[in-house]
């Protein structure tokens, strides 16, 4: 029997035909006989590369003449980066599947001598022709770049407009100095470089591009995404059910829930690429539905949707917010300063759980070339300020959360059980690293302020394991506890605390309590 072929509408890009490519496979695994064919087309928003297209008038200028083949069956069905659909599309076509979506973060990469530039004072040229990562970008760079001890202030950016091809983008960084091309820094999706990575003609060009340059893998919680970034749209014509039903066996439902709620919030703004507006949704295993939003004229939101809706509060409230509680003088730990000594010139993958897990005469000793990860954006921003280049956080979710991101092919991290992991003495059990270092450690006796005692507290909120193991013999019998996620919840649990609720952060917590 003769296999199906189907034709698969794409834009010419390296990225979209990677991303078409993969599409293809996918398919082609899943339903035999089935072959799948790509057919190239040019669309306006190719073409136009001297301005922003948010300067242009008009839309859909990545998708009309792509929507106009399917609509004329000469090809059968489309992919698109979902975020550049138009909000209003017509009935003749089907949203056949949403796959799951990548990584949705924006990445920022510098050319490689940006490191010493700033060391030196220099001031930074950024390119992006994003109107929101024009907005959100810069001031989120200021706080995380290093920032050399005799620097008076963050790093200056000069922002320029940027179009083109993703490896066109990434050759600015790679001109001489003098040259009028040269750029500092980009921004770009980490989905797109992921998918290109994936792809063999698109890994030997980001190889080449991408792989010496150093990087950071922007917070959404500080740069929430355009809404839809990372997914993709598979579109169809609405009345061919065969290739339909073909097309949903690759639909992610949560992913297709997490962009509607997305492109609704944009929809209200009035929808276009000109919009200074980011919203991304995530879904957490047991925390439930995250959502980052973050407008031109405020600082970032979180919306959060548990799993099950939280009862309320009962009984009078009296409170406990260990992460306010916390004052404690940590002591160090000589033995693990010494390990750091020995193990951090030759580490190439730290994670850095707090700022005082790191000593402050053991910074000098990490490799130049290490990549540095923390949980946070506290952490991150201390770090800077000591002048140490971060990559990335875990946005206070815990390590858990933070491990798909690492294991991408595209970031060429070593393999989790080879990185060193500094931390404190009680929190140093349960990782798997080559070397974990405890640090510090938490007197063993703390005076606090009667306002500052849990003994009394009906309803407390834990900042670190270490926190509750030092008060768990005092807090009352029916408290009820709650932490963020990650090792202290799983500390918690492990502890046998049952009436326990895991909150995004004590903010939230807060929050539920009504104070």
């Amino acid at each position: 029997m003769r296999p199906r072929v189907l034709k698969l509408g794409t834009r010419r890009s390296a990225l979209a035909r990677a991303q078409s490519a993969a599409i293809a496979r996918q398919l082609e695994q899943l339903h035999a006989g089935l072959k799948v064919e790509l057919i190239g087309i040019e669309t306006r928003g190719d073409r136009i590369q001297d301005r922003p297209l948010s300067s242009v008038d008009g839309k859909e200028f990545f998708t009309a003449e792509i929507d106009q083949a399917l609509l004329d069956g000469a090809v059968d069905f489309t992919v698109h980066s979902y975020k550049d659909l138009s909000l209003e599309r017509t009935a003749r076509l089907r949203l056949a599947a949403v796959p799951a979506r990548e990584q949705p973060n924006d990445i920022v990469i510098f050319a490689r001598d940006v490191p010493e530039r700033l060391a030196a004072g220099f001031q930074l040229t950024l390119g992006t022709s994003s109107p929101r990562r024009m907005c959100f970008v810069p001031d989120l760079l200021q706080r995380l770049l290093p920032r050399p001890a005799a620097a008076a202030g963050p790093a200056a950016l000069r922002l320029v407009d940027l179009r083109g091809n993703v490896d066109s983008r990434l050759r600015r960084l790679h001109e001489p100095r003098g040259s009028a091309r040269q750029l500092d820094a980009i921004v770009l999706a980490f989905a797109g470089l992921a998918r290109l990575w994936a792809d063999d003609s698109g890994r030997a060009l980001l190889e080449q591009l991408f792989s010496p340059l150093p990087r950071m893998v922007l917070p959404l919680s500080g740069c929430p995404a355009a809404p839809a970034q990372g997914a993709l749209a598979i579109e169809c014509r609405a009345d061919d059910a065969v290739t339909g039903e073909l097309l949903a066996a690759i639909d992610h439902a949560p992913s297709r829930r997490a962009v509607g709620i997305e492109r609704a919030l944009l929809a209200e703004r009035g929808g276009g690429c000109h919009q200074r507006f980011g919203a991304t949704q995530i879904e957490v295993p047991d925390l439930g539905a995250l959502l980052y939003l973050r407008e031109a004229d405020g600082g970032p939101q979180l919306r959060w949707t548990p799993p099950a809706p939280l009862a309320a509060a009962t009984g009078p409230v009296r409170a406990w917010d260990g992460s306010r509680a916390e004052r404690a003088v940590v002591e160090p730990i000589e033995a693990g300063i010494g390990l750091c000594q020995r193990h951090l010139p030759a580490s190439q993958a730290l994670f850095i759980t707090h700022g005082r897990a790191l000593p402050q005469q053991a910074a000098a000793l990490i490799n130049a070339a290490a990549h540095l990860w923390v949980p946070g954006l506290s952490t991150w921003q201390g770090l800077a300020e000591r002048g140490l280049w971060v990559e990335g956080c875990a946005e206070g979710l815990g390590f858990a959360q933070l491990e798909p991101l690492l294991q991408q092919p595209l970031l060429q991290l070593p393999a989790l059980s080879q990185w060193t992991v500094l931390t404190h003495e009680q929190a140093a059990s349960g990782w798997n690293a080559r070397y974990v270092i405890a640090t510090y450690r938490m007197p063993a006796a703390l005076e606090l302020d009667a306002a500052d005692a849990p003994a009394q507290a009906s309803h407390l909120y834990w900042y670190s394991s270490a926190q509750f193991e030092r008060w768990r013999g005092s807090v009352a019998g029916l408290a009820q506890h709650a932490c963020g996620p990650g090792k202290t919840y799983q500390h918690l649990r492990r502890a046998g605390v049952q009436n326990l609720q895991m909150f995004p952060s004590a903010v939230q917590w807060r929050s539920w309590l009504g104070l």
